[in-house]
Order: structure tokens, then sequence, then C-alpha cells
């Protein structure tokens, strides 16, 4: 049984956000001191470039409950977000991203359902402002892609900004896989799960943190760590130009018996080779990307380097 004033833990990744720091810091502490809930602040120094790291200590100084872990490079925001879990100490954890694109407010939403009995609570972006059409299109379409190609119903249009109960986080912490994607782990342990809508806002200050090459760097983690469609589609793709060259035998067979000159000189051996090696090569491809990821599991190096920490025992 949850008493009624719960330790709640807020864990935000940071990379360059000194911008913003000190008004995420305001709009938390309005937040949750408004409910009268007991609260700490986890932030993640994910490798930050800007004054992120003194606006951070200064926090920490005038608010002992603003925490910081500081890592010794950036390791990037998943491995921020499992850091913070990890050092997390309330009954609850939310993660929520620093830009406040994700409003502190909504986090009573989800604290109301916590206390309902859910042990998993993802926010659903009902809109989200100030994005470019490329953006929100890719972003629905991963969503969807990836609700219809894993064995576990990861919830469209959901990001990290979620609650997580004390039994969740335990159970993730067992998972120390290195190409992470949180948003799908939470749903894959299980639990009691529930969402609630809210609209997304433009960001508060600075620069997107996730260009297009990291966007299909998470989208390929996502799909190869709850998926195997890519290697089916490997060897679908084998069966058909395996099927298409047996056709082309027997075709060239009788039209060569016929009389035909369809089938001589050098360019239709030249299109069949070329095709039968680009079906190679992509199979290899994705294969490859498999292997890659087999590969840093089994050097098995720590998910991440911690430089130093403000407010924490250990």
């Amino acid at each position: 049984m949850k008493n009624d004033h719960p330790t709640l833990s807020v864990v935000a990744p940071v990379y360059n956000e000194e911008a913003i720091l000190p008004e995420l810091y305001r709009r938390l502490r309005e937040v949750l001191d408004g409910a009268g809930l007991t609260w700490e602040l986890v932030l993640i120094n994910d490798g930050s470039r800007d004054r992120s790291p003194q606006i951070m200590r200064e926090l920490h100084a005038r608010d002992p409950r603003v925490k910081v872990v500081d890592f010794a490079r950036n390791f990037g925001h998943q491995i921020a977000i499992t850091a913070g879990a990890d050092y997390a100490t309330g009954d609850a954890v939310v993660i929520i991203d620093a830009d406040l694109q994700d409003p502190p407010e909504t986090i009573l939403d989800l604290v109301a359902k916590w206390r309902e009995g859910y042990e998993v609570v993802y926010a659903v972006r009902a809109e989200r402002k100030g994005e470019t059409w490329f953006k929100e299109f890719t972003a629905k379409a991963f969503y969807r892609l990836i609700y219809r190609i894993t064995d576990i119903n990861i919830p469209m249009d959901t990001g990290d900004f979620r609650l997580m109960d004390r039994k969740v986080v335990d159970a993730l912490k067992q998972m120390r896989e290195h190409h992470r994607f949180m948003r799908g782990l939470s749903v894959w342990v299980g639990f009691r799960q529930t969402g609630v809508k809210y609209v997304r806002a433009e960001r508060y200050a600075g620069e997107t943190k996730y260009p297009l090459k990291k966007m299909v760097k998470f989208a390929l983690d996502g799909i190869t760590s709850f998926s195997y469609l890519p290697l089916q589609l490997a060897m679908y793709l084998g069966f058909i130009a395996a099927g298409l060259s047996v056709l082309g035998i027997i075709a060239a067979i009788i039209l060569r018996l016929s009389g035909s000159h369809a089938f001589y000189g050098q360019a239709s051996t030249l299109v069949s080779v070329l095709f039968l090696g680009g079906v190679q090569l992509i199979c290899l491809g994705i294969i490859g990307e498999y292997l890659g990821r087999i590969y840093d599991e089994v050097k098995n190096r720590p998910l991440y380097i911690v430089r130093e920490t403000l407010g924490f025992d250990r």
C-alpha cells in the first residue's frame, strides 16, 4: 500500500541545456511542492559542453533535493535515462526530457493513475507543437511500424515520458543491454500499464538533440531490440531472388530452343549478377547489424562511467 505522500524521483537527462535548466527546476518545484509531494530531481549530465554542469551544481547547492550524476563523457540519451533510474530512490520514478517539451504539470496526471494501482503510466502525445511535418510524419510512421513488427505492444505516439513504480525500476535494473530502447523495455517487463494523453509543447530554448542521423540509429535500436523481422526479410529476399533466377533459367532455355536471340550478349548477365549481388549485400548488412549488437553485448563493458555525483550517499 502506497502512503499518501510517496517519494517521487524525477529523472532528466541533460545535454547542453544551460538555457533551460533553471526554468525546468522552477516548474518542477512549483508543480510538485504544490501537490504536496516529497520528491527529488535526478539530473544526468550526459557530457554537456556548455554551462549545464555549473548550473546543476548551483541548483544542488540551493536545493539538496536536486541531485546530479556527472558522466565522464557523452553516453547517449537512453543510457542517461538508465543511469537516472539506477540512482533514483523514490517509490516511483518519472522520466522527463529536460527541454520542457514534456510539461511538468502532466506529472500530476501520471501520479494520479499510479495511485489508482497502475505500475507504468506512459504519456501519449495527443498533439505535437512546434515540430516540422517531416519530424511528425517520420515519428508517426516509426511508432506504427514498430507496433506492428514487434512481439510486444509498444504504445503508439509515446516517448520516454512516463512514470514507473519501484517494482518496475528494479526489474529494469536487471537488464543491462547496451543498445537500449527504454520505452520498449518498460513495456516488456509487464505489470499494470495505462496511458495519459497530453499536448507536447514546443522546445523552451536551444535546439533539438535528435537530428536525422540519431533518429535513424534510435529507430534501428528499437527495431533490432524487439523484432526479428529484418532477418526474416533477408531470408524472403533470398527466396525471391532464387525464384526469379529459376524462372530466368527456364525462360532462357525455352527462348534458346525456339531460336530467339533475346538473351545473346552480356547485358542480361550483368543485370542478373548485379541484382543477386545487391540482394546478398542487403542480407549481409542486416545480419551485420545484429552481429554488431551481439559483439557489443559480449564485450560486457559498463553502460556508463560516472565522474562525480552530488547529493547521493553512495
